[in-house]
């Protein structure tokens, strides 16, 4: 497919018009500006944005207190800054108290690459979807960030939103309308359908072309809302091929494959196959290595599907 610009940039540019219509948006930064593409946004509006220094649990803090006085605060930094060393003033400060905060996390589990382990957080959407009223969601292209930031700032309530922020694989047309919360269809199939999420929606799309020589069809479908999941559309898709797969750059551990064995096992149990990071810490790597490496490749995302089909077939 091909590559489209880094979508810090297209963050920074639709935040930057949302400001324009909207004076209550506002930034909050960690000292990683330059790494989260946000200078121009400083530079236009410099009385509304906040850098607290090397301090991000204090950086929720100040967006709660924001919030509480009707703004609405976006805070950024890296994944792991963004929801494990801030957990207890998210839960707190900004959930339990009801607060409007939107929280980005850059680079989610292996697209921290080179940052490496300390950096490479596998456990943000499991720690995120644990937390009452806050919504989860995760942008997979320079379209869908265009289509998708504007409803996460008029969201009423927190938002987590987990983002790429250097080139990322097109995946939508510019035709493509954006519904808040429901999962996209991308290729119809009947015999399994893939749930992917994030940078692993590519992947899934390829290991569906590679099914197809073994005469397997296979439904994919671009899961860029995590919580609240839509188990409407999860369970008719999975009622019309009966075997499932999951697939994320993310521990299989409380990420999408839980939330949707969760909602599968209550209300209608089929072979299910989870990819994702098997309960093991990151590492340094580029990202053609990482995929390997984790096992999040589409050769990765084919097998799943051919044991969750066999299982069905069982």
């Amino acid at each position: 497919m091909k590559e489209q610009r880094e979508l810090r940039d297209i963050f920074c540019e639709v935040l930057m018009e949302v400001a324009e219509q909207d004076e209550r948006v506002v930034l909050l930064e960690a000292d990683l500006m330059l790494a989260a593409g946000t200078y121009p946004f400083n530079s236009k509006f410099p009385d509304r944005t906040f850098n607290v220094g090397v301090s991000e649990a204090n950086m929720m803090g100040v967006a709660a207190g924001l919030s509480a006085m009707g703004k609405i605060p976006v805070a950024t930094t890296f994944t792991p800054f963004a929801s494990r060393r801030v957990y207890d003033q998210v839960f707190l400060s900004i959930a339990y108290a009801g607060l409007n905060v939107k929280i980005r996390g850059l680079d989610p589990g292996i697209a921290a690459q080179l940052n490496g382990g300390t950096h490479m957080c596998f456990e943000d959407i499991g720690l995120m979807r644990n937390i009452p009223t806050m919504t989860v969601v995760e942008p997979v292209d320079e379209i869908q960030m265009r289509r998708m930031l504007p409803e996460i700032i008029k969201h009423p309530g927190p938002v987590y939103f987990r983002t790429y922020r250097m080139n990322a694989d097109k995946i939508y047309n510019d035709d493509y309308k954006f519904v808040w919360g429901k999962p996209d269809l991308l290729v119809d199939g009947k015999d399994v359908v893939i749930f992917a999420t994030g940078i692993l929606v590519q992947n899934a799309l390829d290991a569906a072309e590679l099914l197809k020589a073994d005469g397997i069809s296979a439904k994919v479908y671009n899961v860029h809302t995590i919580k609240p999941l839509d188990a409407d559309t999860i369970l008719s898709a999975v009622k019309e091929t009966g075997a499932v797969v999951t697939a994320e750059n993310h521990s299989v551990i409380n990420g999408l494959g839980s939330a949707v064995a969760e909602l599968l096992v209550e209300n209608y149990p089929v072979p299910l196959e989870r990819v994702g990071v098997k309960d093991i810490f990151g590492e340094v790597g580029k990202l053609d290595y990482l995929f390997k490496r984790f096992s999040l490749e589409a050769t990765d995302i084919a097998a799943a599907a051919r044991k969750a089909v066999s299982r069905k077939k069982a």
